[in-house]
């Protein structure tokens, strides 16, 4: 770092002329901020601030060397490694100096070409700030910044820096730590940059969701009206949608109508039929254990009966064909199997042949 010598030149010897006036040509130009310091015999000059440069002014005659020095105010930064708790970690301080030469020509003669160098020792002098940063993990950076501030504010103001011919004041303090270590915590936080813009994504999905389901329970109709107020459904095509699903529902209602009582038709005619067939089961059983002398006729009833239940008039009895204008004979009651009373003689009379 050029600072706050930029250059130096050696200069040569001007030799005299006869008729004209001496001027010297190998004069480096200023620079933006920079002025010239010569060196005439043992001293250093500084070419008068404010004149124009007089390439035959006899301090610029008599020079063997020349300095540009930079007089404006500069921020320099410095620094310095110190420990942490792991021997394979270590925080790097940047500490920053607010720098202006004010004695050019002392600047010149002591050739302070980078006043990185003094300031470097002037911070290698202080011996807290290693042993309050081995305390600390690498990860605790923030941490090590601040007491690195509050011991270098205490330590410049106790032992201020001092350059010759400038004017130097601490300004800040600055913390880093390795490449590595800054990498992984970039790569850390990227990651959970990244969970928490899944999760917030998440988040508004199931709270959409939740909204949604909320207006779908209220009804379709509930759903029509909100598509309507938006402007995303037409309100002919949700009053045909809904004069079609009346129309659906109407037909389904006849339909399961009509099946229920159907099937109660059903069901009547079978337990008729299933009734009449007991009946006649016992019928045919009881005449043919003669409990019943002439089950014909109970059965020809039967059978009547049955068909003015079902609505036929049926021409066929259990025995065979009968004429429709034949007369039926009366039904029989039942009557039961004789008793042994029927045998006894109920007058002496019987006896007489």
């Amino acid at each position: 770092m050029n600072y706050p010598v930029v250059s130096e030149h050696v200069l040569g010897v001007v030799s005299s002329r006869l008729w004209s006036r001496r001027r010297r040509e190998d004069v480096p130009p200023l620079l933006p901020g920079t002025v010239h310091v010569f060196r005439v015999g043992g001293e250093y000059r500084q070419y008068p601030e404010g004149l124009v440069f007089d390439p035959g002014h006899a301090d610029v005659l008599d020079a063997s060397s020349v300095s540009l020095i930079d007089t404006r105010v500069r921020v320099v930064d410095v620094r310095r490694t110190v420990p942490s708790v792991s021997e394979a970690d270590q925080f790097t301080v940047s500490v920053s100096f607010s720098c202006q030469v004010t004695d050019p020509a002392l600047i010149a003669r002591q050739g302070v070409v980078d006043v990185t160098v003094p300031l470097r020792a002037y911070l290698a002098g202080e011996d807290d700030l290693p042993r309050v940063s081995a305390g600390y993990r690498v990860e605790e950076v923030n941490a090590v910044r601040a007491e690195a501030a509050r011991w270098m504010t205490a330590y410049s103001t106790v032992v201020p820096p001092r350059v010759s011919g400038m004017s130097v004041e601490f300004v800040g303090v600055e913390v880093y730590v390795a490449d590595e270590l800054r990498a992984w915590e970039q790569k850390l936080r990227e990651q959970r940059r990244s969970h928490e813009l899944l999760r917030g994504q998440n988040d508004f999905e199931s709270y959409d969701a939740q909204r949604i389901a909320e207006l779908l329970a209220q009804g379709s109709d509930y759903a029509d009206a909100i598509g309507i107020v938006r402007e995303r459904v037409d309100v002919a095509d949700v009053a045909a949608r809904i004069h079609g699903l009346a129309a659906a529902r109407e037909a389904r209602a006849a339909r399961i109508d009509e099946e229920k009582r159907a099937h109660a038709e059903a069901r009547e005619m079978l337990s008729a039929q299933t009734q009449r067939d007991l009946i006649l089961e016992l019928v045919r059983q009881m005449g043919a254990e003669g409990t019943l002398s002439d089950p014909q006729p109970l059965l020809e009833e039967l059978v009547r009966q049955g068909a003015s239940r079902s609505g036929a008039n049926p021409a066929l009895d259990v025995g065979g064909t009968r004429p429709s204008d034949e007369p039926r004979p009366a039904p029989r009651s039942l009557r039961s199997a004789q008793t042994p009373e029927d045998d006894f003689v109920k007058d002496e009379d019987d006896f007489v042949d």
